[in-house]
């Protein structure tokens, strides 16, 4: 820690032990206090009045200590981190001064600034339902937002006494969109009669009506109209038997109206997606997760609707390309703060570190119990919190064991808001990797538990592997596939018991090719399908070569390939990754025979001759000679077809075409089949 940067830490009011010794060895000078926000408040005081960095170890009183900064016009940086909820209540907190300083560190890294969307509503909202209580929401709501009812199916439903909004009928058929921006396709609607008596009476219907409004209340109680519909903002729904249920989604839906900011938690790079290239499709795992339909199909690429987007970051955990990267915070943002934590926590004396990945949401709440209630967490886990567990990819995995981690653990819901199904499919092949290095079995655990005594069992049985005897000290910086190399180069250089080579399961994101060599053109096909560049031709030879560490699998040279002579290999092979591209062909090129420029490859322009000459009539007789034009370059090709008068359609005369009633005409006149079988 720097002489100028200030580090407050409190023992609130002596419930949690300081040795200190330890702290200091992590993170240097400190200064201890028993009730900071109280009797020892006028040493923030002074340490605000200067512009040196502030941490305080506290985030209970947060609040209090901003308003102190603010009241002082203070422009000091100002950090707060919890070390009584992660550390200091614990059952194990005399061991945990390692912890405290990891924590400490971790905190003090930067974060980059969060990127918004907006996204306006004018208060438009349909409320969908089917019956009076579809209605009742429209009274309630009629006062604040522009009200629409529109019953889906109805039944005998009791009309408005005054019509404050329409109510009309119709059937959803497609819906897309989000807050402020919702468009509906709508079948059988019709508009209620105003001489409806003792029941709402409809004229005629019709179908393929279009709709647009900001908010779409669902009140009917049928299937959803979106896919992990709790997700998409601005779609609010109850089911109609619940009063509870509807009167939450008729008080939230009266909030809003106006602009709404939300993360932008993916950044997409359009260049470098592997989806698709000459309509064969290659890379789809973004698409296969997506819960809220929020990717699509886009040519060679896929679109990403960041309105519709409800940041799980499974598209960013899958993505081999970095193509999808989670922007909150970026990949090599959360490593650093995983390089802090590890660091100081070995520095500070700390041995046997687990780390906790966990959410805001679930995880901070779990945490905070256990500490209250339970016996809190053991000493040598050390949390960090992510926005989403689903967000994290092969690259955060990699860069913990080789800064020295002994094993990780993810903490989910029980049953979670996010598909952990891409998540659980990083974890495997991440698994393979660490116990192929020699770290140990079973180091990756995802504990799913909503109680935190369990959670506390569940981390007592996660059995440290074996620590890198030479952890890492590289700083994750550049676009998320430089930081995912980057990483598991250092991996492989801090593992226990290196090896050269991990074969992975087929749809793992990392491998090589085997190439029947033998059957290669050279056509360069895959050369031109590649989105990654993994293969590569060279513009002054005929030649293919080979980048390992840059495949990822898509599959689109071995769907490209005219000759199939590629086969995907999945593996994760050190010394290919640091090596350079390797040729896997090289052929000397064929020079015209005419002018004796330099085209093609020998050994296919061989094979093309064996095949036509004296095979073909156009190189047959008295043609053989018209064979050449195949050993000429294009622009020789053409002269010697001009100046030869050329015919292509001098061709041999083709036998007449036989209809069905010329086939029986001659089987009658004959008596047998006329082509001789």
């Amino acid at each position: 820690m720097s002489a100028e940067h200030r580090l407050f830490v409190c023992s609130c009011e002596k419930t949690m032990p300081l040795d200190g010794a330890a702290l200091e060895k992590g993170c240097g000078a400190f200064t201890r206090a028993d009730q900071l926000c109280g009797a020892q408040l006028d040493l923030v005081k002074q340490a605000l009045a200067t512009p040196a960095p502030v941490t305080i170890a506290c985030t209970q009183e947060s609040p209090l200590f901003s308003e102190v900064a603010e009241d002082l016009g203070s422009t000091a940086p100002l950090t707060f981190v919890n070390l009584r909820e992660t550390a200091g209540w614990s059952k194990d907190a005399a061991q945990a001064e390692p912890k405290m300083a990891a924590l400490i560190a971790a905190a003090r890294e930067d974060m980059p600034p969060i990127s918004l969307v907006s996204m306006q509503s004018e208060g438009v909202i349909l409320i969908y339902g089917r019956d009076e209580t579809a209605i009742e929401a429209g009274r309630q709501l009629a006062d604040t937002l522009d009200v629409t009812v529109m019953l889906s199916r109805p039944a005998d439903v009791t009309p408005p006494r005054t019509r404050d909004f329409p109510v009309i009928k119709g059937h959803v058929r497609n819906a897309k969109g989000h807050l402020g921006a919702f468009e509906l396709i709508i079948d059988d609607t019709a508009i209620a009669s105003p001489s409806s008596r003792d029941r709402l009476i409809f004229g005629a219907s019709a179908n393929g009506a279009s709709s647009q409004c900001d908010i779409i209340l669902d009140l009917t109680g049928y299937a959803p109209l979106f896919p992990a519909s709790e997700l998409r903002d601005g779609y609010l729904r109850a089911d109609p038997r619940d009063g509870a249920a509807v009167a939450r989604a008729i008080a939230k839906a009266a909030t809003m109206v106006g602009t709404f900011d939300k993360p932008r938690y993916v950044n997409f790079t359009e260049s470098l997606c592997a989806h698709s290239r000459s309509k064969i499709t290659g890379c789809t795992r973004c698409l296969d997760l997506c819960p809220t339909g929020a990717i699509t199909p886009n040519g060679n690429h896929v679109a990403i609707d960041e309105n519709i987007c409800a940041g799980c970051g499974a598209c960013a955990s899958v993505c081999p390309t970095g193509a999808a990267a989670y922007a909150l915070p970026p990949a090599d943002a959360v490593e650093r703060r995983l390089r802090a934590l590890l660091r100081t926590y070995r520095a500070a004396g700390g041995t046997q570190a687990i780390v906790l990945l966990h959410d805001g949401e679930h995880g901070e709440p779990m945490i905070d119990a256990l500490s209250r209630f339970g016996e809190g967490l053991p000493a040598n886990v050390l949390p960090l919190r992510v926005n989403e567990i689903t967000q994290l990819s092969y690259d955060i995995f990699a860069a913990a064991f080789a800064f020295g981690a002994s094993g990780i653990a993810l903490l989910a819901h029980h049953q979670p808001k996010h598909d952990l199904s891409g998540l659980q499919g990083v974890l495997a092949t991440s698994s393979k990797i660490i116990t192929g290095l020699g770290f140990g079995e079973n180091l990756i655990k995802l504990i799913e538990t909503d109680d935190p005594d369990q959670l506390r069992a569940a981390l007592l049985a996660l059995q440290p592997g074996t620590a890198s005897p030479k952890p890492a000290s590289f700083e994750p910086r550049g676009t998320k596939r430089s930081v995912l190399e980057n990483a598991f180069r250092e991996l492989h250089l801090a593992a226990p018991a290196p090896v050269a080579m991990i074969a992975l399961e087929r749809g793992a994101p990392f491998g090589g090719l085997d190439i029947n060599i033998d059957g290669c053109t050279l056509c360069h096909s895959c050369v031109t399908a590649c989105p990654t560049g993994a293969l590569s031709d060279n513009p002054d030879k005929p030649m293919l070569k080979f980048t390992e560490s840059v495949c990822v699998q898509c599959g689109l040279c071995e769907a490209t390939c005219p000759e199939k002579v590629i086969t995907l290999a999945p593996r994760l092979d050190f010394e290919a990754w640091a090596a350079p591209a390797r040729v896997v062909k090289e052929e000397e090129p064929f020079h015209c025979i005419s002018c004796g420029t330099a085209f093609g490859t020998k050994s296919t322009i061989d094979r093309i001759v064996s095949k036509l000459q004296d095979k073909h009539w156009m190189f047959a007789g008295p043609h053989a000679r018209r064979i050449d034009v195949v050993r000429m370059c294009d622009n020789c090709r053409v002269e010697a077809v001009m100046n030869e008068s050329f015919d292509p359609h001098a061709a041999p005369q083709r036998p007449p075409i036989m209809t069905t009633e010329d086939y029986l005409r001659a089987r009658d006149k004959n008596g047998s089949d006329p082509a001789g079988s």
